[in-house]
């Protein structure tokens, strides 16, 4: 895959990106137009519906935050075009924040509708991004970048966005 912007750059600068969210996507799309009928034995009523429905809310903004960090608040094309690995801001917290960002965006969606079925969905969108990532984007950053990118992935998780704990047992 070659979407270089310019003479030198060793990474594209989208990557498997655009084929990997429109996947998980149209997988919550999917999941979204089942719900009504297929689905709908898992519809919650009640108080669960309004929790679902708050969580969704929150997912939802604070994924479009995740992705702006990651996207233009890391000025990250930047750091392609220049070849050198980005590990500081939201990428301290989350080595991947343009898909993570895009993958609560779609757990917002599905907890709106508040139907139990479509939690299983969350799962596979996570198995999916993991398989994917480590199968194409962490081979390219680990044969540009080796044991930078190696300690960078010791410290910072692929997905869940949150500081590791430091291990003092010196492992």
């Amino acid at each position: 895959m070659k979407n270089y912007t310019k003479e030198g750059q060793k990474l594209p600068l989208f990557g498997i990106g655009p084929y990997l969210i429109s996947g998980i996507s149209l997988l919550s799309i999917a999941g979204l137009i089942m719900s009504g009928n297929v689905l709908s034995s898992g519809i919650l009523e009640g108080v669960w519906a309004w929790i679902f429905r708050v969580l969704g809310i929150i997912f939802i903004p604070l994924g479009i935050f995740i992705w702006y960090m990651g996207a233009l608040g890391s000025k990250m094309d930047e750091h392609i075009e220049n070849n050198k690995l980005q590990t500081g801001g939201i990428y301290a917290w989350v080595r991947n924040p343009m898909y993570v960002g895009v993958w609560f965006i779609n757990i917002g969606l599905l907890l709106l509708w508040h139907n139990l079925w479509l939690l299983i969905l969350l799962p596979v969108q996570w198995l999916i991004l993991t398989v994917v990532l480590k199968n194409t984007e962490e081979k390219w950053l680990l044969d540009l970048y080796g044991a930078e990118y190696t300690a960078y992935k010791v410290k910072v998780n692929r997905l869940i966005p949150f500081k590791r704990i430091k291990n003092n047992s010196g492992k």
